[in-house]
């Protein structure tokens, strides 16, 4: 099947199981004529609409210890909890869900990259791109904590492979309009990515003049994870989240890496329209 192919029919199946939700979601009863109707509409109304502008900073390529600034747009968009649009996850679908959890799948996009124009020394290496992968994840709540773990398959042929990691944190209302979350994390590569991103072969080897380094599967990184919201007010809410990590094993070792300190920041103000 081709990517194009892939995209539609992915598409196309989150559309037909949101219509099938929503059918199934329709009031059998008629309201309480007694109800206030704005009270009514806004318990009936299943959207969740929150759209901003956004900042990320990463670094240029796995290793690099120069980093890039991306602007995005910040997008939270739900229909029951079941369809959403958030962060990085273009498009998703909770399959299964309840107060304490949630077990789906999305489209996403991390712009890891790596050009040979971001460092005299990646000449002779060759370009890895970035393109969409495919998520599964699930998450579970008790109380404060949130343990959650999420696995990033390549769909677009970048050579990206899998990576799977595993967070816990702590969320942390310090105030009405303050909420700090934080914990750690570790993520898992498999041989293909780690032979894409930190690996070098014979061949590029001498054309890069970086000696021959050949990885397998394992750790990528260790990682802490901060969040901090405030809601300046009942429509306009800001974000900022800060991922510190340590690159491991053939991450951390490989020739190309010139830091094993990984930062990646994003930033975001976000207007509620519901």
């Amino acid at each position: 099947m081709k990517f194009a192919d892939f995209c539609r029919c992915t598409v196309i199946s989150f559309a037909c199981v949101w219509l099938t939700n929503a059918i199934a979601d329709e009031p059998s009863t008629a309201p309480d004529v007694g109800a206030s109707p704005n009270a009514s509409a806004a318990s009936a109304d299943p959207w969740k609409v929150s759209i901003g502008p956004a900042l990320m900073v990463s670094p240029k390529y796995p290793g690099s210890r120069a980093f890039q600034v991306l602007p995005l747009p910040s997008l939270d968009i739900s229909y029951d909890d079941r369809i959403f649009s958030q962060g990085l996850d273009v498009l998703g679908i909770n399959l299964l869900k309840g107060p304490a959890y949630h077990f789906g799948t999305a489209i996403s996009f991390d712009f890891q990259s790596r050009n040979e124009s971001d460092d005299p020394r990646l000449h002779g290496l060759g370009n890895v791109h970035y393109g969409p992968k495919l998520k599964v994840f699930a998450d579970y709540s008790v109380s404060l904590l949130t343990g959650s773990v999420a696995a990033y398959q390549d769909i677009a042929g970048t050579g990206q492979g899998l990576l799977v990691s595993g967070d816990l944190v702590a969320n942390m209302p310090l105030t009405s309009k303050l909420l700090v979350s934080v914990g750690p994390g570790v993520t898992w590569a498999n041989a293909v990515y780690n032979r894409t991103l930190f690996g070098v072969s014979a061949s590029q080897s001498a054309a890069s003049g970086l000696p021959v380094y050949d990885t397998s599967s394992g750790i990528r990184d260790v990682h802490l994870n901060t969040y901090v919201s405030y809601d300046f007010s009942k429509k306009w809410v800001g974000s900022v989240s800060l991922t510190a990590g340590r690159l491991e094993h053939n991450a951390g070792h490989s020739p190309i890496t010139e830091q094993r300190t990984e930062l990646n920041f994003l930033a975001a103000v976000n207007y509620r329209f519901k």
